[in-house]
């Protein structure tokens, strides 16, 4: 009887460390990441992978950085670009709203005024909630804001959860861990 329980000890060990070690790594894993070289910090619940683009923003080709990652069935991804002015930084945002409201088609659109300290007030942050029309589609929350700049220029951002994290909490955290300097 002793030998079959000092056989299977190992087994049992190896079980109960395997159990341990997936308690120990987390679906979120939030860290605090800068966002391009204007100041942002964003909370991302895991590893961003990084890249940029040129996407159109009304006639305009514009360069776009993004940082984001997958985890817990949504992805949380923040983009960054730099108007040189003001009247630039609304215009662009208001292209970017259309262009994401474009790639949204039929979904059921709540969009409003929102709020992000130290966020400019022109343009002013917005942010946009979409329920898919179609059953297979994913929802997407999106925040877009503004920060003025030392040297005249204003940074740009557009926040997104897309997708329904397994953390009914998640979305919320990511948004609120949003810091502008």
């Amino acid at each position: 009887m002793l030998s079959s329980v000092s056989r299977s000890w190992p087994l049992l060990l190896a079980a109960t460390t395997a159990v341990a070690l997936a308690a120990c790594s987390p679906t979120f894993n939030w860290r605090e990441v800068p966002i391009a070289d204007a100041g942002l910090v964003a909370l991302l619940p895991c590893k961003p992978d990084r890249a940029n683009r040129a996407l159109p923003f009304g006639a305009e080709s514009v360069k776009v950085d993004m940082a984001g990652c997958e985890t817990g069935g949504a992805t949380f991804a923040v983009a960054h670009a730099s108007a040189g002015s003001p009247a630039q930084a609304e215009a662009w945002l208001v292209a970017w709203r259309a262009a994401m409201r474009n790639q949204l088609g039929g979904a059921q659109l709540t969009e409003g005024p929102s709020a992000l300290q130290r966020a400019t007030a022109a343009p002013a942050p917005v942010r946009l909630d979409a329920q898919p029309a179609s059953k297979g589609a994913a929802p997407v929350q999106v925040l877009w804001f503004a920060q003025s700049q030392k040297d005249g220029s204003v940074a740009l951002y557009q926040a997104t959860v897309l997708g329904r994290p397994s953390s009914p909490e998640a979305a919320k955290t990511f948004f609120e861990g949003l810091r502008l300097p």
